[in-house]
């Protein structure tokens, strides 16, 4: 009789199982679908898009219409807004990452009056996002003469009160006998930090990396208001101006091409970062 009920449920764990992978990989279908058009539309010639039916299967000017691509763009050659893109990214990214690991640290490891109302005055700042108060901090990047420099692309956005929030809450689960040790062994504040605090944190730090580096990749706003010079145009600026105006005609192929070029590099940092992504987000033990 155990037997049976044994088998019955052995039975019933493979079905569900099998219907959770079906569901997965359908949901999966169903998002890699317009993915899978648009690297179509990018290997195919201008009247194949046009004129229906659309190829479902890749066509032979691949390397014409990325080539094309990277040479060429609406103001500026679509690789140049790819590195403007990677230096705004990386920089907002590190930028916020090491801002917000001192507040952190200085609010937590340091006693100092007020320091409670210092922290809840950086994390008030997540009612302030950068929409809120764009005409000042507009004003002040062109104070500084930083209008059309990567210094004036990063410096506005690197500050976080969610990176300084998350890493307060995990500096606080470090055991105080680890920082008593150090203290005796006559580690320096400084040189905690830098030898057991920041190594004990790669995991977090690597999860709010990717996190941060498409959110500085998607950026639009910002660097549409404080870039004049076609020179320092953003990859998701460029996709934008290569939509036709008017009685244009868009050059889809190109279009197509330069979307999936703007989705390889955050596909590479969340791929090769994979690992320690999932493990900043779901490991206690860290």
């Amino acid at each position: 009789m155990a037997t049976k009920e044994s088998t019955g449920m052995v039975e019933k764990r493979g079905r569900s199982l099998w219907l959770t992978h079906a569901l997965m990989i359908f949901g999966v279908l169903i998002v890699f679908f317009p993915i899978w058009l648009a690297f179509v539309a990018s290997t195919v010639t201008q009247q194949e898009i046009t004129q229906p039916p659309m190829p479902l299967l890749p066509g032979g000017e691949f390397f014409a219409n990325y080539s094309k691509a990277l040479t060429s763009g609406v103001n500026v050659p679509v690789l140049t807004m790819l590195i403007n893109s990677l230096i705004m990214a990386i920089g907002i990214a590190v930028g916020k990452i090491i801002i917000s690991l001192l507040s952190a640290f200085a609010i937590v490891y340091f006693k100092f009056p007020g320091r409670t109302v210092f922290f809840w005055l950086i994390f008030i700042t997540l009612m302030l996002p950068v929409e809120v108060r764009i005409v000042p901090t507009y004003e002040v990047i062109a104070g500084f003469g930083l209008l059309n420099t990567y210094s004036g692309l990063i410096f506005p956005l690197i500050a976080s009160a969610t990176a300084t929030f998350l890493f307060r809450q995990f500096f606080m689960t470090i055991p105080d006998e680890l920082t008593e040790a150090a203290r005796l062994d006559g580690a320096r504040p400084m040189r905690f930090f830098i030898d057991i605090v920041v190594p004990m944190s790669r995991t977090n730090i690597a999860a709010l990396f990717v996190i941060l580096f498409i959110y500085g990749w998607n950026q639009y706003l910002w660097p549409l208001l404080i870039t004049t010079d076609p020179e320092m145009n953003t990859i998701v600026m460029g996709i934008k101006q290569m939509f036709p105006s008017g009685d244009d005609v868009a050059d889809w192929p190109v279009i197509m091409a330069t979307s999936i070029l703007a989705m390889v590099p955050p596909v590479v940092i969340v791929v090769s970062m994979q690992k320690l992504f999932i493990r900043g987000l779901v490991d206690s033990e860290k």
